[in-house]
């Protein structure tokens, strides 16, 4: 466990060796035998999990969460608890009108679950750190967020109604914006903005939606002294240079991507990177061999700027 290691790739920097780090999310949970539907209203449950996630893993670095319905919740979108899976956003308030005329403000520090994730960090850090283990704040990226807000619909908007989707896309990165300040103010090492569903667009569509609004939150990761990332999942191809210009110090990919074009778009851009274990094929199902896997990820993504993470 090397936590320096870990913010030194996110940076970047070359190491000795590939720093890991795995996603244990709702996995926490299943971790210490409890149901996750408790688990993300509890702080206790919470803290528990993450610390036995990188106990269990020898984790360089852990998520205090991976939950993108956080700051959908916080504004007033509804959401339904699984005992087997994150919570999923029900409602989208702004499906019809934009964030100013439904009534939305930004979240405080006690809006939605945000007390209980405080709480858990408060928990878990000393622990951490006792482990050299980095903690993480994973905050929901703007269009993935705006995709909570607004429905299916955002995505039609950005072409046929722009006013309305740059409304509801801005509102989502000022949400993110304040997110990262909590996870800044919970003593997070490393804070990394997760917008899933942004490698579903043109790269002309992420450069007006998604990097302008991204670039609050950016900045107050960064005047926080900590180490940023961008997390992206499908096929992003064609996003992929607009990702390294979002502004973070690096950004992460899932196991549709070739690892070997990954790297060498980030060494272009002086960015740290992250993935590709293939949690579908190798860690699920087991159609592969995880240990060949990983093997793989490790020779094709070096010790310049790498961490080895679930794709």
């Amino acid at each position: 466990m090397a936590k320096q290691l870990l913010i030194d790739a996110t940076m970047g920097r070359r190491t000795p060796i590939a720093p890991w780090v795995p996603y244990a999310g709702v996995n926490c949970a299943y971790l210490i035998r409890e149901k996750a539907d408790a688990y993300f209203k509890d702080p206790g449950l919470m803290a528990k999990g993450v610390a036995a996630a990188a106990r269990t893993y020898h984790a360089d670095g852990i998520p205090l969460l991976f939950d993108l319905s956080v700051e959908a919740e916080s504004v007033g979108c509804a959401v339904e608890y699984w005992e087997d899976n994150v919570p999923s956003v029900r409602s989208h308030p702004c499906d019809k009108l934009p964030p100013e005329a439904a009534g939305l403000a930004l979240p405080e520090k006690t809006s939605g679950r945000w007390p209980v994730i405080f709480e858990a960090a408060r928990i878990v850090r000393p622990q951490l750190d006792d482990m050299d283990c980095a903690m993480l704040g994973l905050m929901t990226g703007p269009l993935t967020l705006a995709s909570h807000l607004a429905g299916v619909r955002i995505f039609t908007a950005v072409k046929r109604d722009p006013d309305f989707a740059h409304a509801v896309i801005r509102f989502a990165g000022e949400i993110g914006a304040r997110a990262a300040a909590f996870y800044a103010e919970m003593g997070c090492d490393i804070i990394a903005i997760v917008d899933p569903v942004a490698s579903q667009i043109r790269p002309e569509t992420f450069r007006e939606f998604v990097t302008p609004n991204c670039r609050d939150a950016v900045r107050t990761i960064h005047e926080a002294g900590l180490a940023s990332s961008f997390f992206i999942c499908g096929d992003c191809t064609k996003v992929a240079e607009e990702v390294c210009r979002v502004g973070t110090h690096a950004f992460a990919v899932d196991e549709q991507m070739n690892l070997n074009f990954i790297r060498d778009i980030a060494l272009k851009h002086g960015k740290g990177f992250g993935g590709n274990l293939k949690l579908t094929l190798a860690l699920s199902l087991g159609l592969i061999s995880p240990r060949e896997d990983a093997l793989i990820s490790l020779a094709a993504g070096g010790t310049q700027g790498y961490t080895f993470a679930p794709g």
